[in-house]
């Protein structure tokens, strides 16, 4: 090996000494530095003319294994999303009290029934009968309150799921740019190490906000997917978008996230035909999606049916009872049927007109049965007067049910008989009409219609129920807008909502008590209605589609539900006497000591009450129910957030436990290098010395 040859390997292995030790200062400084993967410089033996000829080094390159970077993004995405299913879960629990307190929704319940309990051992005293309605009345606002927050919680998830959609355009905006950079560097034989440790952190944190699978290109760049498989960044970057939300804190629907090719001069271009609508996306997006679309709602659903049950449990009984003396006149509530329309009704009840001092003066006992399964509303109406003689007069009118006493100091009442009592869907004929209720609600009738599928649905065209089918997930299946054009019976509505899109994941079918209940397919068990909107006017009543039927807890009307304003104001308006029925004319009818309805309000508040596709249960139990399943929920959210934060921790560990900075072996490396170092410059000085002496032996 000639003196050149050795100058120049000595020389190589110099320039790769203090390339090395480079490499090992800049790992040092960054050894605190999050995200950073170690560098290490390569090196290749040099050949020249077919002979060693030092050491040829190249750029830094990053130290890191792929695979445990795609095990971060993963465990990245199941802790984004638990963790906001966790706060959320914890909020709505912050909302309904901690078990126990006496502003929770089961000790409402429960002082409903002690209350009762109060007015069976006093004798229905005014206080305790007040006592009784203020309870009510505090259950209800308690729920109403309660459907109130969670659609503010549902306002504050559109809010997050909006700044999301912002951090995420952001984050592949700025990977797009990275892009370009590592692919610029590595084309000019640069290290492009330094940009892609960026990178890298901006993936995670994109992780977090959603799921994603990474795959690294030839050229250097990285290509990104939703879970889901929907590409969002490979040679061309594509945005989210979302529409601003519209409608109030009731909204059923909001806007669909859609993706969309970035446009430099706009910011977003045309979109792609994807969109982002449900959990299935992961990340911290997609479960606020599924807080969005499926928990809160389906919460405030199952708020409604147990609202439902309390108000048909204590109207049954309110409208089973009568005040002494009984009150001049019975106002009914607005319901869903005219004049005209099919009675309905099996059985009997009793009209009675009584004295100041509850002596009978007039009684009748309508036989619905008898008059004939033709017959109308109008019907029973001119019944009713027929018999009374003129003591008192019935009438119906824009959907209210009115039965006033002729002289101004008798009283009317409407009573059931121990036999075969009236009874349409469930419920008898005071409490269908809404003659003696305790809760009312502008919102709905709150009994179910009992319409059969023969009845005339009476929508006018161009009136319409736009219904949205989720599955579990919450993500929207199907939807579609009844119109009620098929044909004018309810039968006719079921058939058109059993051909639509909707009848394609399961079956609708009205059930004898004149409600619309949807059975889903097996294979999307979970899924569950909503209504978007609803337009429908039965012949002019008031009384739309999604009510008449109750197709979902969300149509209960407790948002306009409360005790009757004058009971609340006088408590000696709430009837507890029941009349005695087969007293002659001028016998005794109502007693003023009869407290009877305070223990049938006991005897009602722990029987069952049936809520249709939610089964049979007791108000208490159903509160019980939504309370335990919220609270295993919650539960179950935070120890999913506890096992997720450890696996991504654990994860990141064994990242970095690779590619991260390890003191002790950098300064191993260092110790190395500089041997390395000095052993060349020792080469170099021989060969300089033997250079010196050769020329030396020249002269």
């Amino acid at each position: 090996m000639s003196l050149n040859e050795i100058m120049s390997s000595a020389a190589s292995g110099l320039a790769a000494s203090q390339a090395g030790l480079r490499s090992v200062s800049n790992n040092m400084a960054n050894v605190n530095t999050p995200g950073y993967a170690r560098e290490r410089v390569t090196q290749t033996t040099g050949v020249t003319a077919g002979l060693v000829n030092g050491v040829k080094i190249g750029e830094p390159s990053r130290i890191a294994d792929r695979f445990l970077e795609a095990t971060v993004y993963r465990r990245g995405s199941d802790m984004g999303n638990t963790e906001v299913m966790s706060a959320y879960l914890g909020r709505l629990q912050a909302l309904l009290g901690a078990p126990g307190a006496e502003s929770g929704l089961p000790a409402r319940l429960d002082s409903i029934k002690a209350s009762a309990i109060a007015m069976t051992g006093a004798q229905g005293s005014t206080q305790t009968v007040a006592a009784f309605a203020a309870e009510v009345q505090d259950t209800i606002v308690t729920i109403n309150q309660l459907t109130s927050d969670v659609d503010s919680l549902r306002l504050d998830t559109q809010s997050e799921i909006s700044q999301s959609v912002e951090r995420i355009n952001t984050l592949l905006q700025r990977i797009d740019d990275l892009n370009g950079s590592v692919v610029r560097l590595d084309g000019n034989g640069r290290s492009s190490a330094g940009v892609a440790d960026q990178r890298m952190s901006a993936i995670e944190e994109l992780s977090g906000m959603i799921g994603i699978t990474v795959r690294e290109q030839a050229n250097g760049r990285v290509s990104i997917d939703t879970a889901s498989g929907v590409p969002l960044l490979d040679n061309r970057l594509r945005q989210l978008s979302m529409p601003a939300s519209v409608g109030g804190d009731g909204q059923t629907t909001y806007p669909v996230i859609t993706v969309r090719f970035a446009d430099g001069s706009t910011g977003v271009g045309t979109a792609t035909g994807d969109t982002i609508e449900s959990a299935a996306v992961g990340g911290k997006l997609g479960g606020l999606l599924d807080l969005r679309d499926r928990v809160l709602p389906r919460f405030n659903e199952q708020l409604g049916v147990l609202f439902t049950g309390v108000a048909q449990s204590m109207n049954a009984v309110s409208n089973a009872g009568t005040t002494v003396p009984a009150p001049n006149q019975l106002q009914g509530r607005p319901g869903a049927l005219t004049g005209a329309d099919r009675l309905g009704f099996t059985g009997s009840a009793v009209f009675a007109v009584t004295k100041a001092n509850g002596e009978l003066v007039a009684s009748t006992t309508v036989d619905f049965t008898a008059l004939g399964a033709t017959a109308t509303v109008d019907d029973a109406v001119a019944a009713i007067n027929a018999g009374l003689g003129g003591n008192a007069t019935a009438t119906f009118t824009d959907g209210v049910l009115s039965i006033k006493a002729t002289a101004s100091g008798d009283g009317v009442v409407v009573a059931q008989p121990p036999t075969n009592p009236s009874d349409r869907g469930g419920s008898g004929f005071s409490q269908y009409f809404g003659l003696n209720d305790l809760i009312r609600s502008a919102g709905s009738p709150l009994v179910p219609s009992g319409f059969v599928p023969s009845d005339a649905h009476g929508f006018a065209a161009g009136q319409a129920t736009d219904i949205v089918l989720r599955d579990a997930s919450g993500r929207a299946l199907t939807r579609y807008t009844m119109t009620g054009s098929g044909g004018p019976s309810f039968a006719d509505l079921i058939t058109e909502l059993n051909a639509s899109p909707l009848g394609g994941f399961g079956s609708f079918a009205m059930d004898t008590k004149g409600r619309v209940q949807f059975q889903a397919n097996p294979n999307v068990e979970g899924a569950v209605l909503s209504v978007a909107s609803d337009s429908t006017d039965r012949l002019g009543t008031g009384q739309g589609f999604a009510s008449i039927v109750q197709l979902t807890g969300a149509s209960s009307g407790v948002a306009s539900a409360g005790v009757r304003q004058d009971i609340l104001l006088d408590s000696k308006k709430l009837g507890l006497a029941r009349l005695e029925t087969g007293v002659p004319v001028g016998g005794k009818a109502l007693g003023v000591g009869d407290n009877r309805g305070a223990t049938a309000f006991v005897d009602r508040l722990e029987a069952t009450v049936d809520l249709g596709k939610d089964g049979t249960t007791t108000s208490a139990a159903r509160a019980a129910t939504l309370l335990g399943n919220l609270g295993m929920a919650a539960s179950r959210a935070d120890s999913a957030l506890d096992d997720a934060t450890a696996r991504r921790n654990d994860a990141v560990n064994r990242r970095d436990s690779f590619s991260g900075v390890n003191i002790d072996e950098e300064l191993a490396n260092m110790v190395v290098l500089q041997n390395s170092y000095a052993a060349s410059a020792r080469m170099i000085t021989t060969a300089s010395q033997m250079y010196d002496t050769l020329l030396a032996m020249l002269n």
